[in-house]
């Protein structure tokens, strides 16, 4: 297979970034929008994916390993109101300072609030309870914007881990 779109380039050069900065486990909850996020993860040789069809049971195994690992676990979901079913795991992971990253797929700018069914607004969803929320650039083949992705998953997978640990959301806009 040649994926070798912008979405599939942009979430390949992420992946491989949080790979570098050692993220190990991935916890995926299939869906049509979430699907260069979750190819890019599955494929890649350094990282164990574990497979839900449920966003919640996934979120609270992603929570339960990374506190058992003691290191950061992502779990990934499609867009629009699947998002909102990790919101548990993640004001856990806040207040008992476990280091979650959690990767949402969302609609691009251009196709936000217009009324399409299923659809919220997923920008800071987590609130407070994540350490750190970040809105990804629209995917594109730019050498800067993937220096700028690089740098992103970097910073967000060491902010997982900075005291006190605890979760950190990229919401990609595929």
């Amino acid at each position: 297979m040649n994926f070798e779109n912008r979405n599939y380039v942009f979430a390949g050069v992420f992946v491989d970034e949080l790979a570098r900065a050692g993220l190990r486990h991935v916890c995926i909850c299939p869906g049509s929008r979430s699907s260069p996020l979750t190819i890019s993860l599955a494929r890649h040789p350094g990282i164990q994916t574990w497979v839900h069809l449920d966003e919640r049971s996934a979120g609270y195994f992603a929570l339960g390993m990374a506190k058992s690992l003691q290191e950061p676990v992502a779990v990934v979901c499609s867009s629009g109101t699947a998002s909102t079913n990790f919101h548990p795991a993640v004001a856990e992971a806040h207040n008992d300072c476990v280091p979650l990253i959690v990767l949402t797929a969302d609609r691009p700018p251009e196709m936000r609030s217009w009324g399409a069914l299923q659809t919220i607004e997923q920008q800071r969803l987590y609130g407070i309870h994540a350490k750190w929320s970040v809105d990804m650039p629209t995917p594109e083949m730019d050498p800067n914007v993937m220096a700028y992705v690089r740098s992103i998953a970097n910073r967000g997978y060491a902010t997982a881990q900075m005291t006190p640990e605890g979760p950190v959301h990229f919401n990609f806009p595929f």
